[in-house]
């Protein structure tokens, strides 16, 4: 079972020195209209065995650079999801954008394609910042993005932005800040920079490199969003996320949910909730070898695995408490039939101690310094 779909477009301009996700450049617009065809056959074979019964509530386009498909594509994959495996009333269809991608024109083909939702990399409101991402826009094109996504008729706009950036200030993150909030999308992400093996990143910077803020401005750079984006109206309903009441993003929440969802596409995973406590696999991530698979009429899937019970528990800890909501006691319960602390509760007790979460008679919930060392809260969890 599975109430989400993604779908992974691997096709980037040029890829982005920090970037570890499955993304190489394509040479041209056939390799985009080769690969739709992909997608639709990839569905088609899928509705066979892993069909829904209810429709999907939420669809998102990830990457790689989704907004280089042109919307008739963007349109026949979304009529092809809703053939296979039907959609929900009012489902969120979310199109990740690079600024540097769009049009007014292709902003209004995505919206009458059916994308209901944005999310528009700006990453920084600074050019020297940009260029040192390897981005391919500038601050102004991110700006302009936005507003004419904006007369193309969307009103659900997410925008993502990166701190700890090599060389940059607490002053600068609170100017990048207060950049979003003029823009008045209604989310905003907020990430800190990672270094990922095997990235160009990784060669110049090492977690170290005097180069890169140390973890003390790290943290003032999480707690300055926090206040600002907090003061200024937004929930910080997720440790890396703020959005305007009524507009968190239903198809992350799924995951920190621990709903079922279908990847669709070369190097896209995926948890289905058939039997027991679910099964991830993932996607071929070659593209000749994905699309082979498909032309011979098989699914490319790898890498199968059934999820245990004491590892299904972990998840249900570890995904949960990114929430601001925490964790409920009467949902662990319910998930696992057995109580909470009869399992963590050593775990918790810890952890309260520690000042890293807050317990009372109905939720568990990361506190603020919980947040900041939340890998340190998770592997408390790990069976």
């Amino acid at each position: 079972m599975f109430s989400r779909i993604y779908v992974h477009i691997p096709f980037c301009r040029q890829k982005c020195p920090y970037c570890a996700f499955f993304s190489q450049p394509y040479s041209s617009n056939s390799d985009l209209a080769g690969y739709a065809t992909l997608l639709c056959h990839e569905m088609k074979l899928a509705a066979r065995t892993t069909a829904t019964p209810q429709g999907v509530d939420s669809v998102y386009f990830g990457g790689g650079t989704p907004s280089l498909m042109d919307p008739s594509q963007i349109s026949s994959i979304i009529s092809q999801i809703e053939l296979s495996f039907g959609l929900a009333p009012n489902p969120e269809i979310t199109l990740e954008t690079n600024p540097g991608t769009v049009t007014f024109d292709t902003l209004a083909g995505f919206r009458a394609s059916g994308i209901n939702r944005l999310s528009l990399g700006v990453q920084s409101f600074d050019d020297c910042q940009l260029s040192t991402l390897g981005r391919i826009h500038t601050a102004e094109q991110a700006r302009i993005a936005f507003t004419e996504a904006r007369r193309a008729g969307f009103d659900n706009i997410g925008i993502d932005l990166i701190n700890s950036l090599p060389g940059q200030t607490e002053k600068q993150w609170h100017w990048q800040l207060e950049q979003a909030v003029l823009l008045a999308p209604e989310h905003i992400s907020v990430y800190g920079l990672s270094i990922e093996e095997n990235t160009p990143f990784a060669e110049h910077f090492a977690d170290d490199s005097p180069l890169l803020p140390d973890e003390d401005l790290s943290a003032t750079m999480f707690e300055e969003a926090d206040d600002l984006l907090t003061s200024h109206g937004f929930e910080h309903y997720e440790i890396a996320n703020y959005a305007r009441p009524g507009f968190r993003s239903q198809h992350n929440s799924g995951y920190w949910h621990r709903d079922g969802y279908l990847g669709l596409g070369a190097g896209a995973h995926s948890f289905l909730k058939n039997t027991g406590f679910g099964t991830r696999f993932g996607n071929q991530t070659d593209l000749h070898e994905y699309g082979c698979k498909l032309e011979q009429n098989e699914l490319p899937r790898f890498d199968f695995t059934a999820i245990s019970r004491e590892e299904a528990m972990a998840e249900w800890m570890f995904l949960g408490l990114r929430m601001a909501d925490g964790v409920t006691f009467g949902a662990f319960e319910k998930e696992f039939g057995c109580a909470l602390d009869t399992v963590f509760g050593h775990a918790l007790k810890t952890l309260q101690s520690q000042e890293l979460l807050t317990i009372n008679s109905s939720a568990v919930r990361l506190t603020r310094r919980g947040m900041l060392l939340s890998n340190q809260v998770f592997l408390r969890f790990l069976p």
